[in-house]
Parts: C-alpha cells; sequence; structure tokens
C-alpha cells in the first residue's frame, strides 16, 4: 500500500513538472486531427501518458536541430496513443530519442542465397532499435495527417510505425507479433496475422491501391507496424479495409478508435 502510494506521488510530481501548456496542447491536437478525434477521457489520459513519457526519454538533436517543446509533445503525443491502456511501462527498454531535420542515409548490407554480398544505401524517416535509441526524422512527423486525405493515398505516420515497432520488440523478436496473455492467444494471432499478411501482399502485387502502406508487403514485421498506424490515424477506414487486422489490434490495444 505505502508503495502504491509512493508510485502514485511520484508520478504527480512528474506529470505537475512536465506538464503541457494548454496552447501547446491545443496546437498538437489541431496538427493532428486523429488526436482530436478522441473523447474528452482519452484525451485526459493521453495529455497525462505525454508528460510522463517526457519525464523518462531524453531527446537529442543531430546537426544542429533543435528539439523545441513543439518537437517533443508532438513525438509524446503519437508515441503514447498505441500505450493508452497498455501504460508506459511498454517502452521502458529504451531512454533516449534521436531527432533528425530530415531523412537518413543508412549503410544496409546482405548476403543473398547465392553467397553474394550486397551494399546499398537506404533512405529512413525512423527507426527503431531493441534497446533504443529510437530515430525519427522530424520532416516526416511535421507533415499533415488530414484523415480525409486517406482512402486516396496510404496512411504514413512514422511515429506510430516506430513505436509499433518497439512494442514488437518488447519480447527481443520484431517479428509482428508482439508479447501476448500465452500460447492459445499467440497461436490465434500468428494465424489471424499471417492470414491477413498473406492477402495483403496479394493485393500489392496486383497493383491495388491499400489504406496500409504498400511498404508492410516487405515483411510481417513491417505489415504490423503499418497496420497499427492505419489502426490509430484511420480507424474507421481501416475497419472498413481490414476488418480482421482491426479486430486483432483492437484487441491487443484494448481500444476501438472507430466506435
Amino acid at each position: 500500500m505505502i508503495l502504491k502510494a509512493l508510485s502514485r506521488w511520484r508520478e504527480q510530481r512528474a506529470v505537475e513538472r512536465h506538464a503541457i501548456p494548454d496552447q501547446l496542447w491545443q496546437l498538437t491536437l489541431l496538427r493532428y486531427p486523429f488526436l482530436s478525434a478522441r473523447g474528452e477521457d482519452d484525451l485526459a489520459e493521453l495529455r497525462r501518458l505525454c508528460s510522463l513519457f517526457l519525464s523518462t526519454k531524453e531527446f537529442h538533436g543531430v546537426d544542429g536541430f533543435e528539439v523545441t517543446d513543439e518537437v517533443a509533445v508532438a513525438v509524446a503525443a503519437q508515441a503514447c496513443l498505441p500505450v493508452l491502456r497498455l501504460g508506459l511501462s511498454w517502452y521502458d527498454g529504451f531512454v533516449g530519442i534521436v531527432m533528425h531535420a530530415g531523412e537518413v542515409l543508412a549503410q544496409r548490407r546482405f548476403e543473398d542465397e547465392n553467397g553474394v554480398v550486397h551494399e546499398y544505401d537506404e533512405e529512413l524517416a525512423g527507426e527503431a532499435m531493441e534497446g533504443g535509441p529510437l530515430m525519427l526524422a522530424w520532416n516526416a512527423i511535421a507533415v499533415s495527417n488530414d484523415p480525409a486525405q486517406f482512402g486516396v493515398d496510404e496512411v504514413f505516420n512514422v511515429v506510430i510505425h516506430e513505436f509499433a515497432h518497439v512494442i514488437d520488440m518488447r519480447d527481443g523478436l520484431a517479428d509482428g507479433v508482439p508479447p501476448l496473455g500465452g500460447a492459445d492467444e499467440r497461436e490465434r494471432w500468428i494465424a489471424v496475422i499471417d492470414a491477413e499478411w498473406t492477402r495483403f501482399c496479394e493485393r500489392v502485387d496486383a497493383g491495388e491501391a491499400t489504406l496500409i502502406d504498400p511498404y508492410g508487403a516487405e515483411a510481417v514485421e513491417e505489415f504490423f507496424a503499418v497496420a497499427v498506424e492505419a489502426f490509430f490515424v484511420a480507424p474507421a477506414a481501416m475497419r472498413a479495409e481490414e476488418p480482421a487486422m482491426y479486430e486483432l489490434l483492437a484487441g491487443f490495444f484494448k481500444q476501438n478508435p472507430a466506435g
């Protein structure tokens, strides 16, 4: 009882010390309409989690990029949305968030089935690594996230995407299967996501327009991340186009954003 009371006191102190000014909070909601679409109770909890998030994570700007309050709150608000019901403990495995002004070129190297080594550069708007840090490009975060655009172009939200990978990797593996309650739940999850990923890949290969970013066809872990983007940013469209994945994610995140 004493430990719980002490924990609550510490949380309240952290919320007070990192309180988000009303004007900045309203500006953040205005810029990301999928946040402002939430009800008052959800927004109050989201704001509280954001303050706790800001009290435990360390932002680092690279090459002169300044991490302003506007930048930090924009990242925090979108990062905390997936764990609104799960709790911030899902992000305990890392502390650092590295912010770049724009995309980053990363050198990649892989060996194919014939033993030939290939090297190439990949442009990244974000990257999550087990144990951190997490990297984000501000110019990709600052773009409009207007749900009215969805259905024309696929959903894109780099913050939610990378934090979905953090959630996925909480058990040490990036495999599209986050830590679940037990073996039965895991088997059910794998059955659903594998079937939906196969169907999605067939649609992408056929040249169909998809709400979920076609990048999800690269691997099942990427399909999980882009599906989480759509679930939170364009939930009604997601439920209509991908009902099985929507229900799977709604059960895991304990949220029904389209409801």
